[in-house]
Parts: structure tokens; sequence; C-alpha cells
């Protein structure tokens, strides 16, 4: 009876308890239809194909996870490290964000202003009294201004629900160049050149669907006085008003005018040069067709992966190395590192023969590689061990040689030849 009791005392329902709820906080702050902390394309982009290119590489670079870990002294890596940065890095950004939106954050930034800025929003000491601080928070800013050693931060602000102009040191915040800058940023880059053709293109498509009939009609006299110029304009006039407010469109003329319609396809290579600019956009960034819909090979993958994503990847991290761990961190073995999983483009096929290699050579043991496949962890402690189990073992777990056979030599007397 008494834990029924506490039950309906401490019992909380969102629905039930909201009017309490309103009367303690009637006021929660800024509100919008939007999330406000959302990376905003430039206008340029967002109406273009290029969105669409952002998209797949900020996702491709968001898939790849990165970690605060500890490495021993020949830079291999034993551990992660339990930190706040960790946190941070793996499981929740800030309150609007987890790891993974963070990442895709940092790599659309970067794509559409050229440079991203990861600050740390909250820490657990002040960065100018000492360096040994934590990171709770971090957040993605854009630079709009730079100084010597300081930048200025356009950064959104949780506390008050919108975006802020902020100065800070560069020392304190991890600055990402885009790797190809002048690929993508550059004013005459081939992404910006493919830009501006596309916004050719889209405004010769909106003038030839925008409904104008563009008719010319010829009358059966010579128009040179005022008064032939207002009896043409007035034949115009009745032409229009005849297209316009008929049910099906149908107009009536002289049978010695003539009417000549102009709106055919004007025929030029925009098409041709949009096509050419995006082939060789694509090649420059390690992309292809089969890349953007999912049909890629391995090998082209991997590919991409090395040239494009590998690169994208190492600035984020290099920026965050240099600013969030100080030497004497790094000194000690830590380090921010990306972890690209292979296994994610090897076919079920190869799988098998590839887990045999890799547990016969003593490199994976049989629970992580059942953790590769997404299969929860084995209970026998043998599958913990890196061990050839095509292998016999002895009792302490160690190979064992089966043992030489011993030649056996015959101990029989030879008989002694005679002498004659």
């Amino acid at each position: 009876m008494g834990k029924m009791t506490d039950r309906l005392m401490h019992a909380w329902n969102a629905f039930l308890n909201l009017d309490q709820e309103r009367v303690r906080s009637p006021d929660y702050g800024a509100t919008y239809g939007g999330r406000p902390d959302r990376v905003r394309l430039a206008i340029n982009n967002e109406r273009s194909i290029i969105s669409a290119i952002y998209t797949r590489l900020a996702i491709d670079v968001a898939a790849v996870p990165i970690r605060h870990v500890r490495l021993d002294e020949d830079g291999r890596y034993i551990g992660d490290v339990r930190s706040g940065l960790n946190d941070c890095l793996t499981v929740e950004a800030n309150i609007d964000q987890g790891a993974t939106a963070l990442r895709q954050d940092i790599a659309m930034t970067m794509f559409d202003r050229g440079v991203a800025v990861t600050v740390p929003v909250d820490t657990t000491l002040n960065p100018k009294d000492s360096t040994g601080y934590d990171i709770r928070t971090l957040r993605v800013g854009e630079i709009v201004q730079w100084y010597p050693a300081h930048v200025k931060i356009s950064l959104y602000n949780e506390k008050v629900g919108r975006r802020e102009e902020i100065i800070l040191d560069k020392k304190f915040v991890a600055i990402s160049e885009n790797p190809l800058y002048s690929i993508m940023n550059e004013p005459n880059s081939t992404l910006q050149r493919l830009i501006r053709k596309l916004n050719l293109l889209d405004a010769v498509d909106e003038q030839s669907g925008s409904g104008k009939l563009d008719l010319i009609i010829q009358l059966p006299y010579m128009i040179k006085s005022e008064g032939r110029k207002q009896q043409a304009e007035q034949r115009r006039r009745d032409i229009e008003f005849q297209l316009k407010d008929s049910k099906y469109g149908i107009a009536y003329t002289d049978g010695t005018e003539k009417i000549t319609q102009l709106n055919r396809p004007s025929e030029n290579n925009l098409l041709a040069q949009v096509q050419y600019l995006r082939g060789m956009l694509y090649s420059e960034l390690g992309l292809t067709e089969q890349v953007m819909d999912g049909t890629a090979d391995e090998k082209t993958m991997i590919n991409y992966h090395n040239r494009t994503i590998g690169p994208i990847l190492t600035s984020i991290v290099e920026g965050m190395k240099r600013s969030f761990l100080t030497k004497t961190a790094r000194t000690q073995g830590q380090s921010i590192e990306y972890f690209r999983d292979p296994f994610k483009l090897v076919p079920v096929a190869e799988l098998a023969e590839i887990g045999d290699k890799f547990t016969r050579n003593e490199i994976l043991s049989s629970n992580e590689l059942r953790q590769f496949i997404g299969i929860r962890p084995s209970d026998d402690p043998k599958a913990d061990q890196l061990r050839n189990s095509n292998m016999p073992q002895s009792e302490l777990g160690q190979e064992t040689v089966a043992p030489e056979p011993i030649k056996v030599t015959s101990t029989r007397a030879t008989p002694t030849p005679a002498i004659n």
C-alpha cells in the first residue's frame, strides 16, 4: 500500500501537469516556426542542384565518428578518454544537436561559407584563467570578420534563442577551412561558374514559361502616320482582349492580316555548358553519378572517401586537435581522431572470408567481428581472445605444436665380411 501511495504522489504526466508548469514559467523565450540554429545556405546554393551535392558530402562526412582518444608512444589507438569533449563528439553536442548533427553542421558550413568554426560554448573553467578546462557544449558558427589573433563569429545563443556576434581568440576555437575551397568557394571556381550558368538557365525557363504568346501581327497597310499607329495599337488591343477573355483562347482576324508566332524554343548552349561544368565539378570533387545515386561499387567508394571525405575530416580533426588539446595533453597521448568503418563497403558474400582471415591471423577477436556485423557479443570467454581456431590449443590458450616423429635407427649388428 505504501508503494502505491508513493507512486501516486510522485507520478507526473505531461498533459495533466501542463497548467501547473505554465503558472510557474509563463515565458519560455523567443519562438520560431523552424529551428533558428540550422544552417541557412546562400540563396544561389539553395535554389540549385548544388544543395544536393552539399547534402551528399555532409551526410558522408557526418557518418564517420570523431572521438577524443588516447594513443600510445607509437601513435596507436588505446582507448577513448572519458571527458566532456568526448561526450560532445559522440553523444550530445548541445541542447539542440547530437554528435552526428554537429558533424553535418560543420561540413555544411564549410561547403557554404568556406570556413567553419567550432566554438566551446560551456566549459568547466574560464579559458582565460586556465588551460585545464573541459568542454561541456559545442556549437558551429560562421566567421564574419577576421582579426590578427581574434575572429568575430556569428553564433546561435541558446539562452536567448537567436544568433549573436561575439569576438573570441583564435586559439580557443577550432577553425576548419574547406580543403576544396578553390573548387567550391572561390569567386571564379568551377562550382561558382556552374551556379551562374544554372541561374541563367532558370531565367530562360521562367521567361519561356511566363504565359506570353509572343505574336507579331502584320497589318495590310503601312504604319507611318500617327493615325495608322493608333489604329494598329487598337487592333493589337482587340486581339489581346479576345484571347484573354475567350474561354478557349480563340480570336478572329481579317483575311488580309498575317500573324507570326515567336514563342518557339530558343536554341542556346546553356544546357550543354551546365552539363559540361557539372561533369568537371564531379571530377574535381571526386564524385561520380554512381556515388550520388548510391550505385557505386566498392573501389569507387574507396576512391571517393580517400580523395574527398578524408581531407575534409582531416581538416575538422586537426582544427579541434590544435585548439581543444593543450601541448601537455598531446604529450600525454591524448588526441582527436576519426574512425571510418571499412566493413561498411564490404558485400555480405565476402564478409565471411574476410572474417576468417582476420581471426586466423589473430588481428580481431570473434566478438569484435560480431560487433561489426551487428550481432551481440558471445558469452564464450574464447570469443574475446585473439586465437586461431584452426590450430589446436592447450589448456593455457597457447597453440600446441605436434611433436616431430622420432627417427628410429636399427641396432641390429651387421655381419662381418669373411677374410680369406
